[in-house]
């Protein structure tokens, strides 16, 4: 799986080659492996080429915010099979779906078909490597429709939800 980043507004790509804890990707021409355990929630062990290494990782409205060895970096990732959405701060009309960023499976369903909603609140939490992603409105509306079912198995760009 193939994602498109912004790593303090520099663009980058990275390919997940096998997903983790013990995984293999390709960045910045490199392939590379590393072993990632979640420490607690937000805060992962990353081990890579023999150097251990601790990321704090705190999700904003606009990116993640990852701080290693005490130099914070802003990422973006956008996963180019999903479809375009409108940009940051315009309010999204009509109905939006909400797909699985990358496989992994449902931990948590935090909503329910007919819930009235508001923007980035959270609706279900996908895990995918370890790490526990929350799915969140992209607009405030009414829960149309929600596949997602906790323990299942889900596929990149799976629409789990959407929102009208």
């Amino acid at each position: 799986m193939k994602l498109d980043l912004k790593i303090d507004g520099a663009a980058e790509q990275i390919e997940i080659l096998a997903p983790g804890p013990s995984c293999r990707f390709r960045f910045g021409g490199a392939e590379m492996a590393a072993d990632v355990e979640m420490a607690e929630p937000g805060v992962y062990s990353i081990l890579i080429d023999g150097r251990s290494y601790e990321a704090r990782v705190e999700e904003t409205p606009a990116a993640l915010v990852v701080v290693i060895d005490g130099r914070r970096f802003e990422i973006e990732a956008r996963d180019p099979r999903r479809l375009v959405r409108k940009g940051a701060g315009s309010v999204a009309d009509g109905v939006q779906a909400i797909a699985a960023p990358m496989p992994g499976k449902i931990v948590r369903v935090l909503a329910a078909v007919g819930d009235e909603v508001a923007v980035g609140q959270g609706l279900l939490v996908v895990e995918a490597m370890k790490m526990q992603n929350e799915m969140k409105s992209p607009r405030a509306g009414k829960v149309l429709s929600l596949s997602a079912k906790e323990g299942a198995t889900v596929t990149a760009g799976e629409v789990l939800a959407t929102i009208g």
